[in-house]
């Protein structure tokens, strides 16, 4: 039986129980402790392939940096490839996964030289672009008679530019339309040394935004057609950019799409796979979405050192602050015991955070869950593998492993 075997149990929806028995699993380790409740990833993993409706998913990388991890997800149906977010990364990731494509373009002169010299790792990595200028940066380290044909990917904007909210979604590509990608895709396919095979757009005004306000019906209505505009223009974009492309390669992959935006993302006809990464370990940024609901797979435990009053108890760390704009959503949440609160005028600390709320006495474990999914992983040199209350072993993270890569 795979660690990632299908369950049908759903613990996480009794707290009361779930969050004891992930304490009392890890009770004799010395905290921080990071934990993924294998129930809860594995559900994920099957939630996230029923969502897609058939269209195969890429594992994003970055929200995950356990590299066993990754291998056990792509070891279920539904799951294939990498998108990875560093060269370095996806240069280590090549050498068990023979699909791995770049996120993100890259002028890590090392890394660059270092794929010129590995046919094999030049067969299995898809480098990603989206301006010439990398491409004359990879001709600058290795010639194009000095190394193997590279595969390239085309990163396509995304973003729309709305009446009074103006610009939305990330700002990376300057491939603004279909025009300029096709322009782009010409001078790759003119250029000796380098291959076109596929095209990606990340909709991030769609698959990052959260749609769930409780109360505040009104924000939820406005979101809501955000999105839908969102969809409308930059699913357009996307088709368009494929249709022009298509005429100049074959491309064997359209890339789109988020864990937040999968029921929106498949109904684009030009898109072939998806990208899905944080779903799995479930930041608790993902408990404000409406069309879906993650088990909270990843976590960590922190231990009480001091009680300064009744009511008030003090965790050695805290400060795990997520990357974003800056907000109280990017605080790690405290759930368990339940109730407890932040000083407003302390938050999560460097070294020491209060926490209000319970009866906690010293030596006590508080169990948190990071905002995003991935980012815990630089701070932890493993995650502990628990099932039903029970430690099953443990994952180094790529910290863990001795890996540092931006």
């Amino acid at each position: 039986m795979t660690l990632l075997a299908p369950s049908a149990a759903t613990p996480w929806l009794a707290p009361d129980r779930f969050w004891p028995g992930v304490i009392a699993a890890t009770a004799d380790l010395d905290a921080p402790v990071g934990v993924l409740e294998l129930d809860a990833l594995a559900w994920n993993a099957a939630d996230l392939v029923r969502r897609a409706g058939g269209t195969p998913i890429r594992l994003a990388s970055k929200s995950l940096r356990v590299r066993e991890a990754i291998e056990a997800v792509l070891a279920l149906p539904g799951w294939h490839g990498v998108l990875a977010y560093s060269l370095r990364e996806a240069l280590r990731l090549a050498t068990r996964i023979d699909d791995v494509v770049l996120g993100y373009p890259t002028v890590d002169r090392g890394a660059i030289a270092a794929l010129a010299r590995d046919e094999e790792a030049a067969r299995r990595i898809t480098l990603m672009v989206d301006s010439v200028d990398q491409l004359d940066v990879v001709d600058a380290v290795v010639p194009p008679d000095r190394r193997p044909e590279l595969r390239v990917a085309i990163d396509l904007d995304m973003s729309i530019d709305l009446p009074v909210l103006g610009h939305l979604g990330v700002r990376r590509s300057p491939l603004r339309d279909a025009a300029s990608a096709v322009a782009l895709g010409r001078e790759v396919a003119r250029r000796a040394g380098f291959r076109l095979v596929g095209l990606m757009g990340y909709e991030a005004q769609i698959a990052g935004v959260v749609d769930r306000y409780g109360a505040n019906l009104a924000h939820e209505r406005v979101i809501a057609e955000v999105k839908r505009r969102s969809a409308a223009q930059a699913f357009a974009r996307r088709e368009a950019a494929v249709a022009g492309l298509s005429e100049i390669a074959e491309l064997e992959f359209v890339n789109g799409g988020g864990t937040g935006s999968i029921e929106s993302t498949i109904t684009d006809s030009s898109v072939t796979e998806l990208t899905a990464g944080s779903g799995l370990f479930a930041g608790h940024l993902f408990d404000r979405y409406r069309t879906f609901r993650p088990a909270p797979a990843a976590s960590f435990l922190l231990s009480v050192v001091r009680t300064p009053q009744t009511g008030l108890a003090t965790v050695e760390g805290g400060g795990w602050i997520a990357s974003g704009p800056i907000g109280p959503d990017r605080r790690p949440l405290p759930v368990w015991p339940p109730r407890l609160a932040y000083e407003a005028r302390e938050q999560a600390g460097e070294v020491q955070t209060p926490l209000r709320g319970g009866a906690l006495r010293t030596g006590d474990r508080v169990v948190l869950r990071h905002a995003k999914s991935g980012e815990p992983a630089e701070r932890l040199a493993a995650y502990r593998l628990v099932r039903g209350g029970v430690r099953q072993g443990e994952w180094p993270t790529y910290r863990g492993e001795g890996m540092t890569f931006t």
